[in-house]
């Protein structure tokens, strides 16, 4: 079944050159992170900084939207930075990028390569489809600090992905909840690659399409779709 993903007005007026590419596979093979999956990040953060050509991550244009998207929703991007600003600067650092399990590493790399926030939410622990909304502050997102499972809330007008069942993600594409991360036995999942203006859509594609080879790679014969762009 495909999972519905749907964009509020509102968010389309703060952001009108917003743009999603959604990769949807189901079947996958997923496990710890491999001698192959961290060669994937290693290359990621090597075209990275040809990329950069030694800017930091916040001076290219892509990121430099972010942030001011970011700003606009009343973030402030220095501290809460847009997922794959926050992935550049780990992946520039002497510790690098973090080896989460193959899928998360898949789509990480990814993410780095190309400069796009990318996510991966388990599709089977989605309740109803998935919206991008202007939070009301009410909505909860359930989190884990210091070992157990708090409950907090978003800032009112916050931009946040949610379901029926709460948040997913707060701030855009900062930070994830639990209760929808791809984990070792997780199957199905959904990937959003987000773009704004200037990031061509064609690039967009282009990760995407790089993304599903990847998943068709680490899981044989799954059943991968690439959906068109959405604004």
């Amino acid at each position: 079944m495909t999972l519905t993903l749907t964009v509020s007005d509102e968010v389309r007026a703060l952001a009108p050159g917003f743009t999603h590419v959604a990769v949807e596979a189901h079947g996958l093979v997923n496990g710890p992170s491999t001698a192959a999956s961290s060669e994937l990040l290693d290359e990621a953060a090597r075209r990275l900084a040809g990329r950069l050509d030694g800017r930091a991550p916040h001076e290219d244009p892509h990121m430099a939207a972010w942030r001011e998207i970011y700003t606009a929703f009343g973030s402030k991007p220095s501290r809460t930075r847009n997922s794959a600003e926050a992935l550049a600067k780990r992946a520039l650092s002497e510790a690098g990028l973090p080896r989460i399990n193959l899928l998360v590493d898949v789509y990480n790399a990814i993410s780095v390569a190309h400069l796009v926030p990318v996510g991966g939410e388990d599709v089977d622990h989605i309740e109803g489809g998935m919206r991008l909304v202007r939070a009301t502050g009410e909505e909860d997102f359930v989190t884990v600090a210091g070992g157990e499972e708090v409950v907090e809330h978003p800032d009112a007008g916050e931009v946040v992905w949610r379901d029926d069942a709460g948040v997913t993600c707060r701030r855009w594409n900062w930070r994830q909840g639990p209760r929808t991360r791809l984990t070792e036995d997780s199957v199905s999942g959904i990937f959003l690659l987000e773009t704004l203006s200037p990031m061509p859509v064609a690039e967009a594609e282009q990760a995407a399409a790089e993304l599903a080879e990847l998943l068709e790679k680490f899981s044989p014969g799954a059943n991968i779709t690439v959906r068109p762009p959405s604004c």
